[in-house]
């Protein structure tokens, strides 16, 4: 596959990008060599190849929830300006 200078400048419309007319000339030599690398991919047998999401099994390494004691509420507020008894009071951001 091949593109034109016009295909580059249909993608810059649609990507809302302003291209000088040398930008163009240089963006269009770019997208084909591009375009050229991925065509070299298609020529792979990849016909026993299973599709996957990433290169690498990943699995995910989430730790357990496990319930322990948390810090002290009274050690925790007592150095906030304003408070009740167990929350931090701040002002009203949305009104009344």
């Amino acid at each position: 596959m091949s593109l034109s200078r016009q295909d580059v400048e249909k993608v810059s419309l649609l990507a809302r990008l302003r291209l000088q007319s040398d930008e163009l000339d240089q963006m269009t030599t770019q997208l084909v060599e591009i375009v050229s690398y991925v065509d070299q991919l298609s020529e792979l047998d990849t016909a026993n190849v299973p599709p996957m999401a990433h290169a690498v099994e990943m699995a995910n390494v989430f730790a357990d929830d496990v319930a322990r004691p948390s810090c002290d509420r009274e050690a925790m507020l007592a150095n906030a300006p304003k408070r009740d008894d167990e929350c931090y009071r701040v002002p009203a951001v949305l009104g009344d």
